[in-house]
């Protein structure tokens, strides 16, 4: 699949995930996602994807993972996995540095905050469908972690909501190259519209400016 046009007021990025845990040297689960990060140039390529959009008046929108707090899933019949690994390793964690968004990442007062979701989807149970239709989104650019897990349900989610949605390979990562593999070889071309990587994409967001 190759990159799409995009409508500059009508597009929005979604940034999943931003936090210090993820994308930070000492961060709880960085040392799970360094490999495949440093592979594709994660950092620089969310900065630039980042700051093209910014500077084209596309919106930003960060979509973030439950910030863990003493107690969470301790009662729950059924969590997840990863949710599991969350209570262990209290990723994420609301008042420590893990738990802060990585500085050069995200705008403060500039990008749009979604409700924390608590499991992949940045969807179910927040205010991203009603935040993207309030400010009349129609396609969204999908970057951030992990590729396999939040950004791919976070994707389905909003083809099944009508959105178009772009997954881009080199603004993401996953714990391995089989992950990668499925992201966006297997699963990705069952529901985006277009996946594409950071140097075609902001063509297009220079070229629809």
């Amino acid at each position: 699949m190759s990159s799409a046009s995009y409508a500059i007021h009508r597009t929005a990025v979604l940034l999943v995930d931003p936090y210090n845990d993820f994308l930070s040297e000492g961060g709880k689960i960085w040392p799970r996602v360094r490999e495949i990060a440093e592979q594709v140039d994660l950092l620089d390529h969310l900065r630039a994807i980042t700051a093209a959009a910014r500077d084209a008046g596309m919106l930003v929108f960060v979509v973030p993972h439950r910030q863990w707090r003493p107690g969470d899933y301790d009662d729950w019949d059924h969590p997840n996995p990863t949710q599991r690994g969350i209570q262990e390793r209290h990723s994420f964690e609301k008042g420590a540095w893990g738990g802060e968004w990585r500085a050069d990442l995200v705008a403060p007062g500039s990008d749009i905050v979604v409700k924390q979701h608590w499991a992949q989807s940045g969807f179910p149970n927040t205010d991203l469908d009603l935040l993207l239709r309030q400010h009349a989104i129609t396609h969204v650019i999908l970057i951030g972690l992990l590729a396999n897990t939040c950004v791919e349900s976070t994707g389905r989610f909003a083809m099944e909501l009508g959105y178009h949605v772009t997954l881009v390979r080199d603004a993401t990562a996953a714990f391995s190259a089989e992950m990668m593999h499925a992201a966006h070889e297997l699963n990705g071309p069952t529901f985006a519209h277009s996946i594409t990587t950071t140097e075609d994409l902001i063509a297009a967001i220079r070229s629809a400016r």
